[in-house]
């Protein structure tokens, strides 16, 4: 059981590590990151719960609205939600890479979670292809929502297209992602290209923000 709590843990607390130090201007408090962490692994609850139900009342009736409702729109949203009603006004967001590491944080919170009940219920054999793929994906919608919401933070002018950006194009990957997992036979052809794209687009962000951050604080 130490075995798989370990292997649960470690690429969620690895690939938080990562873009915590990218974050080169004003690095975040620990405790208010390891609290924005702790949000996302109490998000799993009531997303399971709901997941559940929809499963098992037959809700969900086409491989594409179970990769796009029951786990794109239902899971990105409520991390989007924690983050722009918990963290978005908060004190400690005070630059534009500030979204990334707590985008990181919320959605690697729920990701190291999700991991742990995985191996828990299929074994530790699945360690590694669970860090390189679900894990990895979660850490990377967040990154992707999380610059958007610190471009919309500190952006004059108008900041709603920011603001749904945040959203929307974080539901549109996990969506796809699952969409090909569940509904394509030979899904590993798919999913190896499409997880370069996401650590391609994902870093750019990263790049970008750490732009953004300079300029901020040149003002």
């Amino acid at each position: 059981m130490l075995g798989i709590l370990s292997a649960g843990i470690a690429p969620g607390l690895a690939l938080l590590s990562y873009f915590y130090l990218k974050d080169e201007y004003e690095p975040e408090p620990v405790s208010f990151v390891f609290r924005t962490f702790l949000y996302g692994v109490l998000l799993v609850f009531p997303i399971m719960f709901i997941q559940h139900v929809l499963e098992t009342e037959h809700l969900l009736k086409s491989d594409l609205l179970d990769a796009f409702f029951g786990s794109g729109i239902l899971e990105e949203f409520f991390k989007w939600f924690i983050l722009f009603y918990l963290i978005y006004q908060h004190v400690e967001f005070d630059e534009p890479f500030d979204g990334i590491v707590y985008g990181v944080s919320v959605s690697l919170g729920f990701a190291t979670v999700e991991n742990i009940f995985y191996l828990v219920a299929n074994g530790i054999e699945h360690a590694m292809t669970r860090a390189l793929l679900p894990v990895s994906s979660h850490a990377l919608f967040g990154v992707i929502m999380g610059f958007y919401l610190g471009k919309a933070k500190f952006t004059k002018g108008n900041k709603a297209q920011w603001i749904l950006l945040s959203l929307l194009l974080p539901i549109l990957l996990h969506g796809s992602y699952d969409f090909i997992l569940i509904s394509l036979e030979n899904w590993l052809y798919i999913i190896l290209p499409f997880m370069v794209f996401l650590w391609w687009f994902g870093l750019r962000k990263v790049k970008k923000a750490k732009i953004l951050s300079a300029n901020h604080f040149k003002k």
